[in-house]
């Protein structure tokens, strides 16, 4: 247990201030600069995270200020307006297989104060994985990202996972600085919401879609019928069915 008085750790990534330009020098002199002022992510890592790499790749970068501690929920937040929960295609398989995955996509969609979301890290050929079938990885992949709406990012190498991490920092920071802008047709509602999720599936338009959640109950409701369930829907035929099943299931 750590010492509830031992300040945290804290690493900074900055530039090295000794060498100076002369407009800087200038700047500093007169209390004006052109330049915009710096945007510092301050990023809060999970201690376990240490031995990943990530946090030291996060360090190496300018304007970071790294802080370890234990979090409760995911691995990194940063600026209190981003949760990353990281995964190795290995550990994403297990906790496929023990169910952990889906209790932690659970906690982290219902988070309003911040943007979660999860980034995959590792390819088959740098990383041994435990066998599960294809469709079981590609079914957790689509409860993850259309049942519980929580971007997934692929990431190579924890390197490029620290740099995930910056970009997804810096364009939420120019969201909340610069005046939003809104694209194509964004619906109000759960259940015009739930309905516009399924019309992303081929052959399902809005009304076999209201059919759909009037039968189910809800998108999670319609991945988790098989396709003599979905069959019985009025609207919903052969074709139909198993075009959901193998969207929602990637067989």
């Amino acid at each position: 247990m750590k010492n509830p008085q031992q300040p945290p750790a804290m690493i900074t990534g900055a530039s090295d201030s000794s060498t100076q330009s002369p407009r800087q020098s200038n700047a500093m002199e007169t209390g004006a600069s052109d330049a915009p002022p710096r945007f510092v992510r301050r990023i809060v890592a999970d201690h376990r995270e240490r031995p990943s790499g990530v946090p030291a790749a996060l360090a190496n970068h300018p304007d970071v200020s790294l802080h370890i501690h234990h979090l409760k929920l995911g691995d990194y937040r940063v600026n209190d307006t981003l949760i990353v929960e990281r995964k190795t295609l290995s550990d994403f398989a297990l906790s496929v297989i023990d169910g952990r995955l889906f209790t932690q996509a659970s906690r982290l969609a219902r988070v309003t104060s911040a943007r979660p979301c999860l980034i995959l890290e590792g390819t088959h050929e740098n990383q041994p994985t435990p066998v599960i079938p294809r469709s079981a990885m590609q079914g957790a992949i689509i409860t993850v990202t259309l049942v519980f709406g929580l971007p997934l990012l692929r990431s190579t190498c924890p390197r490029e996972t620290a740099d995930l991490i910056l970009y997804a920092a810096d364009q939420l920071h120019r969201r909340t600085t610069q005046t939003p802008k809104r694209y194509g047709y964004h619906p109000k509602g759960l259940t015009r919401q739930q309905s516009f999720l399924l019309q992303a599936i081929p052959e399902i338009g809005p009304l076999k879609a209201i059919r759909l959640l009037s039968v189910l109950g809800s998108p999670a409701g319609v991945a988790a019928a098989d396709i003599e369930i979905l069959e019985t829907v009025e609207g919903i035929g052969p074709s139909a069915a198993r075009k959901i099943y193998s969207v929602l299931h990637g067989k």
